[in-house]
């Protein structure tokens, strides 16, 4: 067929005012002077085309005996491009892959303007920021994962002690110095430990008070022995705490891989190292700058509240949810830095002039810190109206950065309170009077579920990484 035939051809169409398309075998006749409305789009352009090789540059083949276009295209893909030319909207549906659809349409040579504004918004975010929807779920994947491991490893760590002597007995001691609340002996024993704790923290803090100080003939304050006994009944039963519970541990080699059994160590470390310090100054005098050290390991006694995180269930639901919300932590300092740079210089530039407590950027960034995070000391303040209006708007934007990641986080630690209550839940429904006769409540069906779950997850990524070939497959499906 010559060229000339061929415009003729193509003329012929026109005046029938319809050419037929077949896209991966979806074949539809369309309308001419609906194409014409979006000449620049590639159906467009075969209406001007008077030449098989120009028709063939837009598509795949032509069939000259029944004029019929054909496209090597995902026909499922097509009827949101045959939508587009009879509306001039497109609309993308929430299962479909955006990278899929983003190169389908660039293919035909639709603009992504034309979306419409109710799928405007989530196909931009869902382009843009493919992760930021995985975030929750993956999150609350880990964390029912992490739920069936712990309860696996608790059964796994109670099950050694068949294999030692008195098993039985120190897998109940076990039971009652590390599950609060497992038996009537384990609540027993939290309650004295945290009487324990909270007598230490009051003691330390009653000591700091000069009504209670005593001083010495040198003029030097030393600690009330009655607050000395406290600490050291404090020390002892802490000391005891950490060795009961090593005595015991199922595994003495991961003991010291638990955070709860760290701070238990920490706890105490203080004063050991304080007392070999002070013994060493004693005997060395030209070592008296050790003293020193000693002051700011005393200090380090107030971390022993920590230790509450092993009767406390809000505490340890707050640990975890710090661990899995690092991303909305991250993003939250960081807004407020970014935000703490911006006024801070800008704060300077107009302050540095008329008031002293501003003249430095250092001394800007501490107002600046202090009124984005809605403290406000009032120790420096802006003395010009400029100032004052910026001081304005920087408390206004902390309100802002600082309201904005919260929600998240706070669904998230409720998430993690009731998954920490379900864990205890089950692992104080495990009965280890006679040896192991039941294995604690865990649904291994949904176990496996969510490994498969996390598996396909990241092959999903790792395929989501190439949308192009992703796209190829689909256009020879």
């Amino acid at each position: 067929m010559t060229g000339q035939s061929l415009g003729y051809l193509a003329e012929a169409h026109f005046e029938d005012n319809e050419i037929s398309i077949n896209v991966g075998g979806f074949k539809k006749k369309m309308q001419s002077n609906m194409l014409l409305r979006f000449p620049e789009t590639r159906l467009g352009k075969l209406l001007s085309c008077h030449s098989k090789e120009s028709i063939l540059e837009l598509c795949d083949d032509y069939d000259d005996t029944k004029n019929e276009f054909y496209f090597d295209r995902n026909p499922e893909l097509f009827p949101y491009v045959l939508h587009f030319y009879n509306t001039g909207k497109l609309h993308v549906m929430g299962e479909l892959c955006v990278f899929s659809f983003s190169q389908e349409i660039e293919y035909w040579g639709i603009n992504e303007f034309f979306i419409d504004s109710c799928c405007s918004y989530s196909y931009h975010g869902r382009k843009m920021e493919p992760d930021q929807e995985k975030w929750e779920e993956q999150s609350d994947q880990e964390s029912t994962t992490s739920s069936f491991d712990e309860i696996l490893a608790f059964y796994n760590d109670a099950s050694k002690f068949d294999r030692q002597p008195l098993g039985n007995v120190r897998r109940q001691l076990w039971l009652a110095l590390d599950n609060p609340g497992y038996s009537v002996l384990s609540r027993i024993f939290s309650v004295l430990s945290i009487v324990v704790v909270l007598g230490s923290i009051v003691t330390m803090c009653l000591n700091s008070l000069p009504e209670f100080q005593i001083v010495d003939s040198n003029g030097n304050a030393e600690e009330d022995p009655r607050f000395e006994i406290v600490e050291h009944f404090g020390i002892a039963w802490f000391t005891f705490e950490l060795v009961a519970r090593f005595a015991v541990a199922p595994d003495f080699l991961k003991f010291f891989k638990h955070a709860l059994n760290l701070i238990d160590l920490m706890s105490i470390l203080p004063f050991y190292i304080t007392l070999v310090v002070n013994l060493v100054v004693e005997s060395s005098p030209a070592l008296a700058n050790l003293g020193r050290v000693a002051q700011v390991l005393r200090l380090m006694r107030i971390f022993r509240i920590l230790k509450l995180a092993r009767h406390s269930t809000g505490l340890r639901s707050l640990g975890a949810t710090l661990k899995y919300s690092y991303r909305e932590v991250g993003l939250l300092l960081l807004y407020l830095s970014v935000g703490i740079s911006i006024f801070s210089v800008v704060a300077y530039t107009i302050e540095k002039e008329e008031n002293r407590a501003l003249d430095t950027i250092p001394a800007c960034w501490w107002w600046a810190t202090v009124s984005m995070t809605t403290v406000g000391y009032g120790d420096v303040v802006p003395v010009t109206t400029a100032g004052r209006l910026t001081a304005s708007a920087c408390i206004l934007a902390g309100i802002l950065v600082v309201v904005l990641p919260i929600t998240l986080i706070f669904n998230k630690f409720s998430h993690f309170y009731r998954r920490q209550k379900q864990l205890e839940s089950a692992m104080r429904s495990c009965d280890f009077g006679d040896g192991m006769k039941e294995v604690p409540s865990v649904n291994l069906r949904d176990y496996y579920a969510y490994k498969v779950k996390s598996l396909m997850a990241s092959l999903t990524n790792m395929s989501r990484s190439t949308p192009s070939e992703l796209s190829l497959n689909d256009s020879l499906q």
